[in-house]
């Protein structure tokens, strides 16, 4: 699925870029951003993909990019929260963006040095994470539901979240590692509200997770990969995007969204903390990503779903009729999206969920 990008069309992508660098700093001289990205998120190269921030380096040459990885909202939060690290670039998901705008941890974007933005859809501005616009750009979209192995996974067992539960696949089960994820399964799956503040549904919640983990391998992350394109592991709930990325590597994959119960629908966007060194830049690169080619490239090999109509135009067709990449309006309707949650919230479900976890 993944489209191969001849040498001539990258060059074609680059050709006179040098010559216009968005007010970043001088021709003569070269700055550094720090991006702070989820692992497995850009193209690099891999699979003949276009390596993302090669090109940008290419088209910017006084902006070097230092790329580094975070594998939760909860743990780039952490991190940043507690004034460990520099970074001018972010891609945390809806929720925790609204956290950091109310926290401000988040700095208002110059929208001059991202005319890009133009591309944007309607449907993915004005959002109840950032309504009036001013901290975030949408980089990715998608949806979470549960990836199974066709071959060890009996289909008539494939009837909602409670596959997770399973004592039949004792062991060869994997679990989100981060508390929001997991607890928002629990939710679905008691017929909760993803976003309540309700402290005793979110301990049935925590003990519904403790039932569960007699039968879990492991809780993963990026470590999902290797598990389930291995057959490490039969079963893991996880995001639509990376699943289309696994399936190629094990065609024996499927993917369920649990309508019936719901799931999470997300929107993942690029931030500039608050901490950012060197803004300008910051924001050349965010305007990079949302080129409409780029952002093509990018996504045909994330497997993730774009927020701009005008990438599809140069994307894989095969990506953008994908029903898992792009499902209906009607199966959107059952999702719904994660909200920023009172600060108490946020700290009894990571507390229980570390409970369950390490307990």
């Amino acid at each position: 699925m993944k489209r191969i990008i001849s040498v001539i069309a990258v060059l074609a992508l680059l050709i006179g870029c040098t010559a216009a660098l968005s007010g970043c700093s001088s021709a003569d001289e070269t700055v550094t951003i720090n991006v702070y990205n989820w692992g497995q998120y850009i193209a690099d190269g891999e699979d003949d993909s276009l390596d993302v921030i090669a090109a940008f380096e290419d088209k910017y040459p006084n902006i070097k990019v230092n790329y580094s990885t975070f594998d939760s909202n909860e743990v780039m939060y952490t991190k940043l929260s507690n004034g460990g690290i520099t970074v001018d670039v972010i891609i945390p998901s809806d929720y925790m963006i609204a956290r950091m705008i109310q926290e401000d941890m988040l700095l208002e974007l110059n929208f001059d040095n991202i005319p890009n933005y133009q591309y944007v859809d309607e449907a993915f501005r004005n959002t109840d994470y950032d309504p009036e616009n001013k901290y975030s750009v949408p980089y990715t979209w998608g949806t979470v539901g549960i990836i199974y192995n066709t071959k060890y996974v009996d289909e008539a067992d494939v009837t909602g979240w409670e596959l997770l539960w399973n004592e039949k696949y004792a062991g060869k089960i994997l679990m989100f590692d981060n508390s929001r994820d997991a607890f928002g399964i629990a939710q679905y799956l008691l017929g909760y509200d993803v976003n309540t503040t309700d402290e005793a549904e979110l301990r049935a919640c925590a003990e519904k997770l403790a039932e569960q983990k007699p039968v879990v391998q492991q809780y993963v992350m990026d470590q999902i990969f290797d598990a389930m394109e291995n057959e490490e592991a039969y079963i893991a709930p996880y995001y639509a995007g990376d699943y289309l990325t696994m399936v190629e590597e094990n065609p024996d994959l499927a993917f369920y969204m649990p309508e019936h119960q719901g799931f999470n629908l997300f929107i993942d966007a690029m931030c500039i903390p608050s901490c950012a060194q060197e803004k300008e830049a910051a924001e050349t690169f965010i305007n990079f990503l949302c080129d409409p080619e780029i952002s093509a490239q990018n996504l045909d090999y994330l497997g993730y779903s774009a927020p701009q109509s005008a990438a599809k135009e140069y994307m894989d067709p095969e990506m953008v009729a994908s029903e898992i990449a792009y499902p209906s309006e009607e199966v959107l309707a059952a999702g719904s999206s994660f909200a920023y949650l009172p600060e108490e919230t946020s700290r009894l479900m990571e507390s229980l969920f570390m409970e369950v976890r390490n307990g």
